[in-house]
């Protein structure tokens, strides 16, 4: 293997598993110092800068701060785009991307449905669904300026496709609309899970996309839902990402809604998260 792969890997083995510190070496090997398939695993000798060298410390000085490395490199997959991070926005999941194949998959000869997405974050659920389903019109709402500002890097990048905008879904009245699909992937981690989490996840990503009071777990998906009789066409859909934990519940709060033809659906790894019902 390359000598630089083999410091980058014994510099991260000390803060993370084997697994997990011999794919950054590849990551950043592959895609920090250009290095080909090839020049990796022969060793090939290769002079590199100063100003690379000095690059290169600083992403591993910060990787052992357990920074994660899409805020580093500023740089997250999904859905097959690649999408701007920053630490103002939550860096976008595999469980995220299936919840945005359900969509496709159910309006991909739909011709131009309107969808509105809650809580934009990166932009990358309003983006894909705009970039996989072309005729589509998608709008995207989120309180936080800082995120919206990010996500208008990643509509920018992608062609323009969707309209945000900010607003607080628990508190104010949003525009009056009429769509046929809401999505969301709401904060739904409980502060009693906190203790469970990673510190990377803890210490770098913000709070406000991921948490919600013990008390009211479900606050978002009922607002969110309550909005809806409002907002959806008479075969309107809502697609929610949701809590593990809150299958059930979320299920029940629909129901008491009136919401039709309720579908709890699982993710890859066998956990209840994401969910499907029609307008009353």
């Amino acid at each position: 293997m390359h000598p630089v792969y083999v410091h980058i890997k014994k510099e991260l083995s000390p803060f993370y598993a084997e697994e997990e510190a011999s794919a950054m070496a590849k990551w950043i090997s592959s895609d920090i110092l250009h290095l080909s398939t090839l020049e990796l695993y022969t060793g090939k000798d290769m002079n590199f800068s100063t100003k690379e060298w000095a690059e290169l410390e600083d992403i591993l000085r910060r990787l052992k701060q357990r920074e994660p490395l899409q805020y580093i490199l500023q740089e997250a997959s999904f859905c097959g785009m690649s999408f701007h991070v920053e630490q103002g926005v939550l860096i976008p999941r595999p469980e995220t991307e299936e919840l945005v194949e359900w969509i496709v998959s159910d309006y991909r000869e739909a011709g131009q449905v309107r969808i509105l997405d809650i809580g934009t974050g990166s932009g990358c659920i309003p983006v894909s669904l705009a970039q996989l389903l072309p005729e589509a019109q998608v709008s995207s709402c989120d309180v936080s300026a800082e995120a919206l500002r990010i996500a208008t890097t990643n509509v920018k990048r992608y062609g323009d496709k969707v309209t945000l905008f900010c607003a607080d879904i628990l508190k104010e009245e949003l525009p009056e609309c009429q769509v046929d699909v809401l999505v969301s992937n709401p904060p739904y981690i409980t502060e009693s899970e906190r203790t469970d989490m990673e510190a990377n996840v803890l210490d770098w990503e913000p709070e406000l996309a991921l948490f919600v009071p013990d008390s009211d777990p479900l606050r978002f998906y009922r607002r969110i839902a309550r909005k809806g009789l409002d907002w959806l066409s008479e075969v309107g859909a809502l697609y929610f990402e949701i809590n593990r934990a809150y299958g059930a519940e979320t299920v029940r709060i629909l129901e008491e809604l009136g919401y039709r033809q309720i579908e709890l659906r699982k993710d890859l790894s066998g956990n209840d998260r994401m969910i499907k019902a029609i307008r009353p």
